[in-house]
């Protein structure tokens, strides 16, 4: 903050900032007020002030004690402006150096500092209307509200020309080791509901691996109930392929048996046939049949021997069926 001056000699010029609003003096009266000004005046009958018109901000940081008597901070930001420049210039020094446009005293933070002491007294009588776990739940709006309303009805404000314009608290925490200490069972909670939930997750793995067995167990006791079913069909087959070849076998071997009855019982016909022929035969030519098929299977005969009985006998037989052979 600080207003242009250009000094030549017997007089003076002084350009202000738009922002800032400047204040002539000439024997205690007001010669000149407003914002942005330009004018020459001479050092040695002058006294000038400037007052900034902007908005400007200030950090609150109170610590008080609750109402159970714990330790409780609270950081914020304040933010005031000039409402009447002229009844604040009456208050506060706001003179500047005529050769240096500068404040010769420190008047933002002599407002400031009795802003901070209006915060620290109105938070301090919030914080110790409640406990602490109160406070906390609560938050720091209703500290915010309570702060406004206090510095808006505050006549040690409105005496002075200044206007508080708006209050943003950040931060109200307990001291570190209380904030601990209440931290520790909601940390318990959380932790017990993450044991909880993994708890749970492991029983939903267990339960989907039970189930996997059980489908498992469905699908291998489903299988042996199939190869039970296919080993029985199998066997049955088998069975039916045994019986079928057992049946084919039976009806070749009656097949063989009946066409052996065919050719025994053709034999025996034949040679029933054959026996008729030569038993109506006389025996000499049975004798002269005999002698031939004897004959036609005899390579050599060394030695023939005729007894006279069987020449007898031969003789005999021819002479019995001489009549009944045809006569030529």
């Amino acid at each position: 903050m600080m207003a242009h001056v250009r000094n030549f000699g017997f007089a003076a010029q002084l350009r202000a900032d738009a922002s800032n609003h400047v204040i002539r003096y000439r024997k205690g009266r007001v010669r000149q007020s407003g914002r942005g000004l330009v004018f020459w005046f001479r050092p040695e009958t002058a006294s000038i002030a400037e007052l900034p018109m902007d908005d400007r901000e200030m950090a609150i940081f109170v610590k008080g004690r609750s109402q159970d008597f714990q330790s409780v901070a609270v950081q914020g930001t304040l933010t005031w402006r000039v409402a009447d420049p002229e009844l604040l210039a009456a208050r506060v020094d706001f003179t500047i150096g005529l050769s240096t446009g500068v404040w010769t005293a420190e008047p933002i933070q002599r407002i400031e500092t009795r802003l901070a002491g209006l915060v620290n007294q109105a938070a301090l009588q919030y914080l110790a209307q409640a406990p602490v776990r109160g406070l906390l739940d609560a938050g720091p709006d209703p500290l915010r509200g309570a702060l406004q309303a206090a510095l808006a009805h505050d006549p040690a404000l409105a005496e002075i020309g200044i206007e508080v314009v708006a209050i943003r608290l950040t931060n109200l925490a307990p001291s570190s080791e209380l904030e601990r200490a209440l931290q520790t069972p909601t940390f318990e909670a959380l932790q017990q509901k993450a044991d909880e939930a993994t708890f749970e997750r492991r029983a939903l793995a267990v339960e989907k691996e039970r189930a996997i067995a059980e489908n498992e167990l469905a699908n291998k006791t489903e299988l042996a109930r199939r190869e039970k079913l296919l080993i029985a069909e199998e066997a049955g087959n088998a069975r039916t392929r045994a019986a079928g070849v057992a049946e084919a076998q039976q009806v070749e071997a009656a097949a063989e048996a009946e066409r052996i009855r065919t050719v025994e019982s053709a034999k025996a016909e034949a040679e029933q046939a054959h026996i008729a022929i030569y038993r109506d035969l006389p025996p000499a030519v049975l004798l002269g049949l005999a002698a031939r098929d004897l004959a036609g299977k005899l390579d050599t005969i060394e030695h023939l021997n005729v007894t006279p009985d069987l020449l007898a006998s031969l003789v005999g037989e021819f002479r019995r069926a001489a009549p009944a052979l045809p006569a030529r």
